[in-house]
């Protein structure tokens, strides 16, 4: 089932528009200050785009030009035609605005209304968005979607467990947006209400703005008796709706027809091969007010090969597998959180949370890992949870390379809040 006609396009008929839309984006985009000068000195001419392949004459845009420009040089049309803005909500150096005309955000929620379409949610059912609204786009993008597929669409927000339960139970909720560690956090609620996660109405959860492993969503998808779709966005380039699981699981499609992505090497910039990990890199192909192009994201993916059986032609990305900024390095050993994710939540004992501390003693960089356990495995046998203890070490060094120091702890023990999960303590930075 198709909510448009371009996601039933062949990939000539892509291409093809790509192409088209590229110039338009590029003649649009050389009214802003930032690329009118970045072209007139590249000698850039949208005239001279005839392939895919041309995109790359043109330089990146990173996020050091977004904070440079702030708050409008990369305004492809006046400040009057504007009807909304973003600011990111990174805590040092100038921020990154994003602005949006009417039309702008017409697109933005008819795309997002296409993601949720496509996992099988419909105007009968009943949306729930647990995402925080304001200068973040996340709650925003997801609403306005939902509104115009036709859902009922409760505007929760972020928090508040007992309401978020009560809106669920009482209005039958059976779609809703959250974020992977809430809503592991959300089951430990309602079984304290004495209630099974399985027995709420919800058959899909749209879930993203952090990563998880494959682990978590398995997971989540047996504690709520739902399906779990991953999903992917990022303010600069709108917000949710980039890119969506369809009923497969298997990689989420990013809409050829309103972006153009690439994956290349972190360190060169050269594009890699499909299959193979890198830094997405992504042009906006249909924004009025405030066009992007060849924004590096920092965030690491890779192009899966290979047809999708749903039909769909519009590329697949993998899961968001981390960020090149959120790389750690310990004993010149290159490590992503989401390693430590894959192996912790693939063991049964495990509970849903954890934590990476890293500190230096002496000279030497040390890795801690507290994992917490399940009530029913942390039992007072110290032989059983030092054998425990001694397989979850031995599984994260044979991926990590690296040897941690792992300490089990009880379940609900580690620090934890309502928003994003933190999973990583650096303290070597504060010693000496």
């Amino acid at each position: 089932m198709f909510y448009d006609d371009a996601e039933k396009w062949s990939r000539q008929e892509i291409e093809k528009a790509q192409v088209q839309r590229l110039r338009r984006t590029l003649a649009r985009a050389a009214g802003s200050r930032f690329y009118g000068d970045l072209f007139r000195a590249k000698a850039i001419d949208p005239d001279t785009i005839h392939t895919l392949d041309d995109v790359r004459r043109i330089p990146f845009t990173t996020k050091a030009d977004l904070r440079a420009a702030y708050p409008d040089g990369l305004l492809a049309m006046p400040v009057k035609d504007m009807v909304r803005m973003h600011v990111s909500s990174g805590t040092t150096g100038a921020p990154t605005v994003i602005y949006h005309t009417k039309n702008d955000l017409s697109w933005w929620a008819s795309l997002m209304a296409r993601c949720m379409y496509m996992v099988g949610i419909r105007p009968s059912d009943v949306f729930q968005n647990m995402s925080g609204y304001g200068l973040f786009t996340g709650g925003l993008g997801i609403h306005y979607g939902a509104e115009r597929l036709g859902c009922l669409t409760i505007p929760a927000g972020a928090g508040n467990s007992m309401r978020q339960i009560k809106l669920i139970t009482d209005f039958h909720v059976t779609a809703v947006h959250i974020i992977p560690s809430y809503a592991m956090h959300l089951a430990n609620v309602v079984r304290e209400m004495g209630m099974d996660p399985k027995d709420l109405p919800i058959r899909f959860a749209l879930v993203g703005a952090e990563p998880y492993t494959e682990e978590s969503r398995r997971r989540l998808e047996a504690l709520y008796d739902m399906k779990v779709y991953n999903s992917y966005g990022l303010s600069e380039m709108n917000g949710p709706g980039v890119a969506f699981e369809c009923p497969e699981q298997h990689g989420m499609h990013l809409w050829e027809d309103a972006y153009i992505a690439e994956i290349v090497d972190p360190e060169t910039g050269d594009p890699v091969p499909d299959g193979e990990l890198g830094e997405l890199v992504m042009t906006t192909l249909g924004r009025e007010g405030m066009p992007i192009i060849r924004y590096r994201t920092r965030d690491l993916t890779r192009f899966l090969p290979g047809p999708c059986p749903c039909g769909r032609v519009h590329r697949r990305i993998d899961r968001i597998a981390g960020r090149c900024d959120d790389m750690i390095i310990i004993k010149g050993v290159n490590i992503y959180p989401m390693q430590v994710e894959a192996i912790l939540m693939a063991m049964p004992e495990v509970g849903q949370n954890y934590l990476i501390e890293l500190d230096r003693v002496g000279d030497m960089d040390q890795i801690k890992v507290k994992v917490e356990l399940k009530d029913e495995y942390f039992v007072e046998d110290m032989r059983a949870l030092t054998a425990l203890q001694k397989r979850i070490t031995a599984r994260l060094r044979d991926e990590i390379l690296v040897t941690p120091k792992v300490e089990l702890v009880e379940a609900k023990s580690l620090p934890r809040a309502e928003g994003k999960a933190k999973r990583v303590v650096d303290n070597r930075g504060a010693m000496s």
